[in-house]
């Protein structure tokens, strides 16, 4: 009888810890750690990447004279901490330079995720959609945070 008080005291407990640890995963920001776009987009994206964007910034990502490199140290420290909605955003009002803010948000958005791939981010099982207020809860964590797997 003595044993079951703090049996059920240290279950209780548990119990409790499980649950502040599944709320605190749910508080947490979405992450372009968290897989946030589809293979099936990025291979979309790289398409498109190639049609509008390639002539400037280059096969590799890596820019060239004005046009700033989409990949690398450089690119990530940028817009490393930011929502993934300004990201977007500069892609859909900026770019191309020639016809600036001629391509629909769903190829910019399929652009975007070739830019993620190409910057070794993890491909999810969802697309990332074409929205910047959905992507403005997404952050841009140029490094793995250590709450991520």
């Amino acid at each position: 009888m003595n044993l079951k008080v703090p049996a059920l005291a240290i279950l209780s407990m548990a119990a409790i810890a499980v649950s502040y640890s599944a709320l605190r995963a749910q508080d947490r920001p979405k992450s372009t750690w968290d897989g946030i776009y589809t293979e099936a987009q990025a291979q979309r994206g790289a398409a498109k990447y190639h049609d509008h964007c390639e002539w400037c910034h280059k096969e590799d990502l890596g820019g060239e004279d004005e046009a700033s490199p989409l990949t690398g140290w450089g690119f990530s420290a940028n817009w490393d901490g930011l929502p993934l909605g300004a990201l977007f955003e500069r892609i859909r009002r900026d770019m191309p330079q020639m016809k600036a803010g001629t391509l629909s948000r769903e190829v910019n958005t399929d652009i975007l995720a070739y830019m993620l791939k190409v910057n070794k981010f993890p491909a999810g099982e969802t697309e990332l959609p074409p929205s910047k207020p959905v992507m403005d809860q997404i952050r841009y964590d140029a490094e793995k945070p250590k709450d991520r797997k």
